[in-house]
This record gives C-alpha cells, sequence and structure tokens, in this order.
C-alpha cells in the first residue's frame, strides 16, 4: 500500500472500479444474509441498512450509516427492558418466563415473581416501573418478588423508583422480596437503606429460594 498506492493511483477509474467490484462481490453471501433474518429480525436490517449505505453514500458513508442505525437500536434496546413473569416447568426445577410455549408451567397464588432484563437507569426506569405495576395490578399478588439476577448494575434514579414503589406496594398490603442481587447492585442497595428497610428476610439468594420461603410462610397458607 505504502510503496505502490502512487502507481495504483495512476490506473484508470474503471480499472480501479472493475478491482472493487471483483474484491466486493466476495463479501457478499446470501446465505449469510438469511441466516441472520431466521436468527436476529434486528441485526438483518442492520446489515440491509449496511449494504443500501454503501450502494446509495458510497463505502465509508455507508458504513457510518450502519453504525448509526445499529447504536440507535442498541439504545431502544437499553432503554426498553423486558420485564419477565417468571414460573416453574411443572415436575421440574426449571425456571423461566410464562409463555404461550409453555402453558403448563406453573405459577404460586398469591406471589407473582418478576424478572427486569438489563441495566437500569434513568431512561429506562419509568418504563420498567410501568411494567411492574401494570403486572401487579393483573395479577394482584400478596407477595411480589423481583428477580434481580439479570440487572448487573442500577443507576441512582432507577434505586428511588424502586425505594418508591416499595413504599407504594406496602401500603397497598403487598410485600416486596429482592432476589438474586449481584453485589454492585446489592452493595447500592445497601447504601441506599433500602436493605435495611426490606431486612434480611426480604433479600433472598435466588428465585428458588423466594419459591421455598413463600411456600413455608404464612402468607401462602393464609
Amino acid at each position: 500500500m505504502l510503496v505502490l498506492a502512487p502507481f495504483l493511483g495512476l490506473l484508470p477509474q474503471a480499472v480501479l472500479a472493475a478491482i472493487v467490484i471483483v474484491y466486493s462481490v466476495g463479501l457478499i453471501d446470501p446465505a449469510e444474509f438469511m441466516s441472520i433474518s431466521r436468527i436476529r429480525t434486528m441485526e438483518f436490517t442492520w446489515a440491509l441498512a449496511a449494504v443500501a449505505g454503501v450502494l446509495l453514500f458510497g463505502t465509508l458513508q455507508g458504513i457510518v450509516v450502519a453504525i448509526v442505525l445499529s447504536l440507535i437500536g442498541l439504545s431502544s434496546q437499553a432503554a426498553n427492558p423486558k420485564v419477565y413473569v417468571i414460573g416453574r416447568k411443572r415436575d421440574a426445577d426449571v425456571l423461566r418466563p410464562l409463555s404461550p410455549e409453555h402453558p403448563d408451567d406453573e405459577t404460586f397464588d398469591g406471589l407473582l415473581i418478576l424478572r427486569p432484563e438489563g441495566r437500569l437507569f434513568f431512561a429506562n426506569a419509568q418504563q420498567v416501573g410501568d411494567q411492574i405495576r401494570a403486572l401487579v395490578a393483573e395479577h394482584r399478588p400478596s407477595v411480589l418478588a423481583l428477580d434481580m439476577s439479570r440487572v448487573p448494575d442500577i443507576e441512582y434514579s432507577a434505586l428511588q423508583m424502586l425505594a418508591q414503589g416499595e413504599r407504594r406496594m406496602t401500603e397497598e398490603g403487598i410485600t416486596v422480596w429482592l432476589a438474586a442481587l449481584n453485589p454492585n447492585v446489592l452493595e447500592c442497595i445497601r447504601s441506599s437503606g433500602l436493605a435495611d428497610r426490606l431486612s434480611q428476610e426480604r433479600l433472598l439468594f435466588n428465585a428458588r429460594a423466594v419459591i421455598r420461603k413463600y411456600q413455608e410462610s404464612d402468607v401462602s397458607n393464609g
């Protein structure tokens, strides 16, 4: 590249275009595109955007378009995390989100286990809170357990939302338990004073411990 670039620059543009075309053809893999489309719709959209960007704006500009679109998509995913209702596979020690594919999964009367997914921060705290409140209104539990195993970090405003939500649930007669807190999240909850309010009794090791505690408690029997 360093030595021959000046000589390559003397080639006619048609020759340079042919070289680029020959090289680019090898980069096009329809089978790979189809594989992406079957597995991840979002990534397939990004791939199409990259192709369209290169064809319309040029190589570098097209790549920039694809990068910008992918960042927008990732930001949208981070700002709209899912909150799943967790059930247990019947006759097995398997916990998983409830879905139409597993209609026989069991739940427990009066206990609602919810699992938010992703980092909780200012951009998604309200959205996560709205999902939790809607699910609580739908299931009307006496105990709400939040499985935090998929939450790697919790930002201050999301922590405030969690504390306010716990107080609101208590006023409505719903007991809130937290389970599977990773070290970073647990440290934040302790520093905020929420851990003291909950006490060790309402901080559980994981969702299985939640089910065992609930089945052994007076809440499930009453």
